[in-house]
């Protein structure tokens, strides 16, 4: 087993729909066993601009990181459907080891 784990920014689109979303359906229709959105608190990318959450829950753009799960193969089918929605973003591969 593999995870995906994708970087994207809170703020970042696919047309009108939030990237994050249109990641997930996109992933969802390719059949995966399961994908989950995590926004973190605070990070920073390869321009070194630390993101958080200010004043009153008001964002800077916080990080995004989807994780998915599912075998090697299906996981590098859906790559290329995940480059054409982000193109820029960092994506990781990780083995996965599922407890009984």
């Amino acid at each position: 087993m593999k995870f995906m784990l994708v970087f994207i920014a809170e703020t970042d689109t696919h047309g009108e729909v939030p990237l994050h979303e249109a990641i997930v359906r996109r992933l969802s229709q390719a059949g995966m066993h399961g994908a989950t959105v995590l926004r973190g608190i605070m990070g920073f990318g390869a321009q070194h601009k630390v993101h958080r959450q200010r004043l009153f829950g008001v964002s800077d753009d916080r990080p995004i990181i989807i994780v998915v799960g599912d075998d090697e193969a299906r996981i590098r089918q859906a790559i290329p459907a995940v480059r054409t929605l982000a193109p820029d973003a960092p994506i990781f591969l990780l083995d996965a080891e599922p407890i009984p």
